[in-house]
This record gives C-alpha cells, structure tokens and sequence, in this order.
C-alpha cells in the first residue's frame, strides 16, 4: 500500500467518527499545552528570583547579628552585637571589595497629610547606595555633607511614594513626618520589585547621622552591616576575612560562638533556583501525567475502532491485504491522532504564554525544549499506545474476522 493511498484511508476513517476522534484529540492538546505552560511559568519564576536577588546589590555579603549559644534567639538580626567600630574595621581590613555600609533598620509610621503608612526606614551612609545597587528615577540620594550635618532628608522607594502621593513618580520637594519628626523628600528610587513583605521599593532610606540623632538615638547597634565583594569569586574569601576580623574584634576563639552570621546573595539566588528549578520539574511531570492519559485514551479509541472494522479487517485480508499493511494503517491513525493535538497543544500553548505575559499575570519564560519535549513525547505516545491496538487487528485471522458479528 502506497503511503499516500494509507494517508488518505487514514484521514477517512479519522472524519467518520468525528466526536471521538476530536475528543481524543484534545486530550493530546491539553496535555502538551500543560507542559508547555507549566515549564513556561516555572522557568519565569526561577527567572524572577534570580533578577530580584541580583537587583538587591552585586555580590553582596550582609553581615546580621545573632544570638551567641546558649541565649535565646528571638530572631535573626534582633541581637545587638553589631558596632560603628565593627563596620569601621571591616572598611580598613578587607581586600576584595568595593564597599562597606552599616546600617540600622526599624519600621515607623510615616505621614503625609491624611495618607500615612508603617513601613521600613533605614539610616545608612551614602554607600549605601552602590553597595545594594540603588538607583534613582527622580532627585538624587543623600550625599555625605548631608550625613555629616545631620539634615533631615529622605529618599522614597516608589511603593511608598504611591501610598503617601499616589503616584510612585512624585515627592521629590515634599515633606513628610517620620515618627512625628519632619523630612524633606529628596530623591525616589527606580522600581526594584519583589514581595510585597519585603521589597525594598517599600523602603524609605534617610542619613546614617540623621537617623542616629532624630530616630534611633546615638547608642543604638547596628542592625546589619552590607559588604559588597569586587565579584562573585571573591564572596567566599571576604566572607572568611570578614569573619575572622569581627572574631578577632570581639574576642572570640571558638567560631561556633560567634554572635553575628553571614547571608550572601549569591547562595540565596543559587539556594532559590534550585528550589525554583526543581519546582519547574515537578510542574512538568504532573502536565505529562495528562500526556499518559490522552495515550491511554488513543489506545482505548484504536481498540474500540479495531473491535468495529474486524470485518473490514477480515475482508482486506481477504482481498490480499498483509499484516504489515493492517497494522501500518492503524497505526499510522494513532500517530496522525497525535500529530495534529500536538501542532494544537503547541499552539495553544503559545497562546496562553503570551497571554500570561502580555496581562502580567505571572511571569513566563518560553523554553523551545520544552515545546520539542511535549511534542516528542506525544509522537512516542502515540506510536506506544497506537502499536498494541495495530498488532491486533494485523494479527486477526481472516476467517474469524469475516464471521464476526
């Protein structure tokens, strides 16, 4: 038989039953483009962090202090070990970076006119800036003359901009109170993004000085000191430098007594795509679990379409036909059955994943591996599921299929 001839047979038998040929067709569609879509908003996720850890400072080490053994942690970065001194030290001793900047954090209520909010304010020196990758969209960031002169200005991330102002584009020139005491608006920072919880577009930033004199008092530690390594593959070792000079400093022999620990932006990213990555996996195996249904479903179609044509069987058997012609033909409708729901499923994937991106829905990043995957498997799905119900009707017995009823 002509592969042609078998095409045009193939597409007949297809069209006779409609209905169930398009059911088992969708089921095809829907599990490719499950796979597609899952892997898209997997890979989008992994994506995200990986942009919103990056976007917080270039290889950056935060220096948090902890509770030494044998006290009761009330959390990370709630002891108070961390000193002017501490970050003073780390500036003059550490090679391999770019900057150092001490910092001390507390959520007030801030107010302008009747829009107020409680949100973070962090007192920080002007390297503050570069060191966690700051930039800004209107005015400008504090400068160390203002720091040094104890004035009264601050610089708005644009969440906060929106809830005092209502656009996170305006401020700058405005005052407002922070913990009842008057700031003036000098600058508001670029979009960074992130979880609501804790962006840092919710942040206000306000002189290390200021901060100290109007909001903390003069004796308050450190909340967290910020190191930025001159690139990813100097983090480890200003990591150990860093550690060793605030052991040193505090008069601890024994490391697993030290009362301060490090966070690194690089292993929390690594830490998160890993876990994001593998996420992305399992996203993709459930989706496939719809491909092995639609299979199952092809093979349950091709042995009820072998059950109704065993005549038809019989009969070109009968006239000639070999098994190798019986079993190509069935075969070659399973295999067809799966072409077009994978074209589909491709396309409805593509569809939905621009969609997703266009609306902002979730974040989706197209992997064409994926989409060769889903399409590959189904084609083997297929074949697999579509060569039982082919072996059987090319094995049928002239004879009894022509008697069959």
């Amino acid at each position: 038989m002509k592969y042609i001839d078998l095409l045009q047979e193939t597409l007949f038998n297809l069209f006779v039953n409609k209905i169930r040929s398009a059911l088992t067709i969708l089921g095809i569609v829907i599990g490719i483009a499950a796979v597609i879509i899952l892997i898209a908003v997997g890979e989008g996720a992994t994506a995200t962090i990986t942009q919103n850890i990056s976007a917080l400072g270039s290889n950056l080490i935060v220096v948090l202090p902890s509770s030494a053994p044998g006290v009761v942690n009330q959390g990370i970065g709630t002891a108070q070990t961390l000193t002017m001194n501490n970050a003073t030290l780390l500036q003059k001793q550490l090679q391999f970076i770019s900057g150092v900047s001490p910092e001390i954090a507390r959520h007030f209520q801030i107010s302008y006119g009747s829009s107020n909010v409680n949100t973070n304010v962090i007192g920080a020196n002007p390297i503050y800036q570069s060191v966690h990758n700051i930039t800004i969209n209107r005015g400008s960031f504090f400068n160390q003359q203002q720091n040094n002169t104890l004035q009264r200005v601050a610089v708005l991330g644009p969440g906060v901009s929106q809830v005092l102002f209502g656009n996170p584009n305006v401020g700058v020139g405005k005052q407002i109170e922070i913990n009842s005491v008057i700031f003036n608006v000098i600058g508001v920072t670029n979009i960074k993004g992130g979880s609501s919880a804790n962006s840092p577009d919710n942040d206000i930033y306000i002189p290390l000085k200021t901060a100290q004199q109007y909001l903390f008092g003069q004796n308050q530690p450190l909340t967290s000191i910020s190191i930025s390594a001159i690139n990813t593959q100097s983090i480890n070792i200003v990591e150990q430098e860093a550690a060793n000079i605030l052991l040193s400093a505090q008069g601890i022999k024994n490391p697993a007594n030290a009362d301060f620990q490090f966070v690194n932006q690089s292993s929390i990213a690594a830490s998160l795509s890993s876990t994001s990555q593998t996420l992305t996996v399992l996203l993709g195996s459930i989706a496939g679990i719809s491909l092995l249904v639609a299979g199952i479903g092809i093979m349950n179609m091709m042995l009820t379409t072998v059950t109704e044509r065993t005549r038809e069987i019989g009969l070109r058997k009968a006239v000639g036909a070999k098994k190798r012609d019986i079993g190509y033909q069935f075969l070659n409708e399973a295999v067809i059955l799966t072409l077009i729901g994978g074209i589909g499923g491709i396309l409805l994937g593509l569809v939905v994943i621009e969609i997703l991106s266009i609306t902002n829905t979730v974040a989706v990043v197209t992997e064409w591996w994926s989409i060769l995957i889903a399409f590959g498997v189904s084609m083997l799905i297929g074949i697999i599921f579509g060569y039982y119900p082919a072996q059987r009707a090319a094995k049928l017995k002239p004879i009894d299929a022509l008697r069959y009823e």
